[in-house]
């Protein structure tokens, strides 16, 4: 399968990837290309940011969570019919699972055979760039490093000897570089990025943003790196999703809940799932005739107040849940579930109170990370001694817990961290994990057929 492809990466967090990525998806969308955006690792806001840029659904590819032929193939179901695939990259380069290359950009750029773009912090060098843009050359020389853009250049000199001493010294092209007065700044808040759904950066910052690339960096030469990118065989595998039959579940979806993998949703499509939005901001019941509930995380603590007085929305999860309806519920979508949000300056905010305890916002991060699970008791998407892969990024901690509550996951995280979540009360499961349903099949799977169970049972 031939399918231009780039990816652009960075030696740290912080040094313009995101910048530069939109910026050149803006400027490939103004020359009329369809541009098939993905990003390395588990992240739900930067996909939102290349969504509202692309006009596509951005993808998460990650070589942690995944095996390689499940990357490869959600890589070219998506990327078919695009003029060019941008695959923004996470952390450094080589940054990984622990002290390995699983997970990292560089490993992601291997299993993709995609060529590298380096995107380089040079406020404080010149020269030197060279000897740091060569150590990233020789750490891994199976990664195609193709190409160098250079932020923060204080002039046009400054460019140049930078520009010189790379080529020179490392025969890899820079192909441009944004300005330091420039001041391109994405606007965040007190847990990143501010999400694209929610509040769209201005027209304005766009266009200087697409200006500043298309005077600054060689597109042309992007295009020619990524049409360079050899042809990807894919491996023929039994893990397809089958379809295991036809139910209706309910997805969460508004300003309050809005992290979730495009690939979760379609591959619960292709088993067989309706899939039906609703909002528990703004309506007042659930869809009617649902097999199962899809609550995803995002900020419900930023909206707790108009949460807590939906209150015929909250009643009807509760009931709903008592009468055995299948409900799956992910981070934020774990903390509606409680019994009261306790919001960042104490105020406390009635939720659907299906589990007998406080989600609290903490001012500290509460974790961050991968994390390993080990399923200890039967639930609606796995069973007793699975083994499961997943991501966590949260700042609230459950508080008050009442003695009936149970929890399905042992996890793991690190070397010496081990706690317990996924908590599970007749057939709902709220858990702070994220789960990318490509990394096992089959957690979509029993989704499914539990959704089917309940259905038979109406």
């Amino acid at each position: 399968m031939n399918c231009p492809r780039i990816v652009f990466a960075a030696l740290q967090s912080g040094s313009g990837k995101t910048t530069v990525t939109l910026g050149v998806m803006l400027v490939l969308r103004k020359m009329g290309l369809k541009v098939q955006p993905f990003k390395a690792g588990p992240d739900y806001l930067d996909p939102m940011q290349h969504g509202a840029v692309c006009y596509r659904s951005s993808r998460n590819l990650d070589s942690w969570l995944m095996k390689p032929a499940a990357i490869l193939k959600l890589f070219a179901a998506n990327a078919k019919g695009a003029d060019i695939s941008v695959i923004e990259g996470v952390m450094g380069l080589y940054d990984g699972f622990r002290d390995t290359e699983y997970g990292s950009t560089g490993h992601l750029a291997n299993i993709l055979k995609a060529p590298v773009i380096l995107i380089l912090n040079a406020a404080s060098f010149s020269r030197s760039a060279a000897a740091i843009v060569l150590g990233a050359k020789e750490f891994d020389k199976k990664v195609n490093l193709a190409g160098v853009i250079l932020n923060n250049i204080g002039s046009l000199n400054h460019y140049h000897f930078a520009k010189s001493a790379i080529e020179k010294m490392t025969k890899i092209p820079v192909l441009g570089f944004l300005p330091k007065e420039a001041r391109i700044k994405l606007p965040e808040r007190h847990l990143g990025l501010v999400p694209a759904g929610e509040k769209r950066a201005d027209a304005g910052l766009y266009a200087k943003l697409r200006a500043l690339v298309e005077k600054n960096i060689d597109l042309p030469g992007i295009l020619r790196i990524s049409r360079k990118a050899p042809g990807l065989i894919l491996e023929e595998t039994s893990n397809a999703p089958r379809g295991c039959g036809k139910v209706t579940i309910a997805v969460a979806r508004d300003k309050a809940f809005n992290f979730y993998y495009q690939d979760n949703l379609d591959i619960l499509k292709n088993l067989g799932a309706r899939l039906v939005e609703f909002s528990p901001l703004n309506d007042k019941s659930l869809p009617a005739g649902i097999d199962g509930l899809y609550i995803g995380g995002g900020y419900p603590e930023l909206f707790s107040a108009r949460l807590s007085a939906n209150l015929r929305m909250r009643e009807d999860v509760l009931r709903y849940a008592g009468c055995g309806l299948l409900i799956y519920a992910e981070c934020g979508g774990l903390m509606y579930l409680v019994r009261n949000i306790v919001d960042f300056q104490g105020k406390s905010f009635p939720m659907c109170g299906i589990f007998n305890c406080a989600a609290v916002m903490s001012n500290k991060r509460q974790a961050l990370g991968y994390i390993e699970i080990e399923v200890r008791k039967d639930n609606i998407l796995s069973r007793k001694g699975d083994k499961i892969r997943a991501h966590t990024f949260h700042w609230s901690y459950l508080k008050d817990l009442s003695k009936d509550i149970r929890f399905t996951y042992k996890v793991t995280k690190g070397k010496d961290r081990v706690y317990e979540d996924g908590l599970i009360k007749e057939n709902v499961l709220a858990s702070y994990a994220h789960l990318h349903f490509a990394s096992d099949i089959n957690l979509a799977r029993n989704f499914i057929k539990s959704c089917l169970t309940y259905k038979g049972k109406k």
